[in-house]
């Protein structure tokens, strides 16, 4: 399987790392955590660069490079822990554009997001055993759009947002409604996150939506799932490659008995496992990223088995991370500590690595019993 990127691949890769880059050094970073945890700066920067556009459909002025154009500029995003809710923005973006683009509100959400000056997001984790195919938000018709009401837990970047996706039932099917976080019936409470990433819970009560605000679909809330699960394992490659590269330096640069710690056959084994786990990750993400893009019929097993090994291996990468700096690692004042943070809490967003495996095997057992 060939995972080189096309000239163009490379180019977004290219231009995406050197903003985070740039525009998210340490320095910058402590000084946005000690505020609302979301870099407005960037988040401008990036939608002036065209990349918040850059992975929507040409029929909304984006680019078209889909998925693994979106995976690309998460892992960019990852390695420097970039405070901006890149992900979800940008997955809620590609389902309004596929569903709503026609409804002038919809549509002028999307063209505040793809300048910087706005934020989406999808209220997709669900309390207890955070099932995000059976929402639990009910939804009643009512003369003119549906009625909703429910709670979804910990929602990405909601304190932000200007519209939020909400999975809800509605006469025994599911629907997504794209809800104006201002209307009345939102009641918001901001969470304190370990990643200082602003999050929030979210109330409805009797909140009505617009009939034209409602996606009927049924195999939306499945492709929002599986593109949301891509992008945050591809934050989590990023995640722990910025950790190993944090790792190799100290290590490089610290001696002991007057020898520098990597030349430690223990510690260079240590930085080699997170490296290799970096490289698995990587390779299955790329792959789930492409599966998607080009719609084969069961993208969901490469998007599992993306999940799995992105919340399970980030998870060593960044611990082992960690335990190659010694006391250092744990310092809130040395960078290294928010990758194992970032890795941390990202794993556990949208199921843990038990989760997705368990639904992977069941789903491997469906599909070898189908006719």
């Amino acid at each position: 399987m060939n995972f080189d990127l096309s000239e163009e691949q490379r180019v977004v890769s290219d231009l995406a790392s050197q903003l985070f880059t740039d525009l998210s050094p340490t320095e910058r970073v402590t000084q946005v955590e000690a505020g609302n945890g979301f870099d407005a700066q960037l988040w401008r920067a990036l939608g002036e660069a065209g990349l918040l556009s850059l992975c929507l459909p040409e029929s909304v002025d984006g680019s078209g490079m889909g998925m693994v154009g979106l995976a690309l500029m998460c892992e960019s995003q990852g390695r420097n822990v970039a405070p901006v809710p890149l992900a979800s923005a940008v997955v809620a973006a590609m389902t309004v554009a596929e569903y709503l683009s026609a409804v002038p509100a919809a549509r002028a959400v999307l063209h505040e997001m793809a300048a910087g000056r706005g934020v989406l997001t999808a209220a997709i984790a669900e309390v207890g055993v955070n099932d995000p195919l059976n929402p639990t938000v009910m939804a009643t018709q009512v003369p003119g759009g549906i009625k909703l009401s429910g709670e979804k837990p910990a929602v990405v970047a909601l304190p932000l947002a200007q519209m939020v996706l909400v999975p809800a039932v509605r006469d025994g099917s599911v629907i997504i409604a794209a809800v104006d976080a201002s209307s009345d019936g939102v009641f918001i409470d901001e969470l304190s996150t370990s990643s200082h990433e602003p999050q929030g819970h979210l109330r409805l009560d009797d909140c009505v939506v617009p009939d034209e605000l409602v996606i009927a679909d049924p195999a939306a809330l499945e492709m929002l799932f599986q593109r949301s699960l891509v992008a945050m394992s591809a934050v989590q490659l990023g995640i722990g490659q910025g950790a190993v590269t944090h790792a190799a330096t100290h290590v490089s640069e610290r001696h002991q008995f007057d020898r520098p710690l990597s030349a430690f056959q223990a510690v260079s084994q240590r930085a080699a496992d997170g490296y290799i786990l970096n490289e698995v990750i990587r390779s299955t993400v790329l792959n789930a990223a492409w599966q998607l893009d080009h719609h084969t019929a069961d993208s969901l097993t490469d998007v599992l088995i993306a999940a799995y090994w992105a919340n399970e291996g980030t998870q060593r990468v960044v611990l082992g991370a960690q335990h190659l700096h010694g006391g250092i690692g744990a310092d809130v004042d040395y960078p290294v500590h928010r990758h194992f943070l970032w890795g941390m809490q990202n794993a556990s967003i949208l199921g843990s690595a038990s989760a997705h495996l368990a639904r992977l095997g069941t789903h491997l057992a469906d599909v070898s019993s189908a006719p």
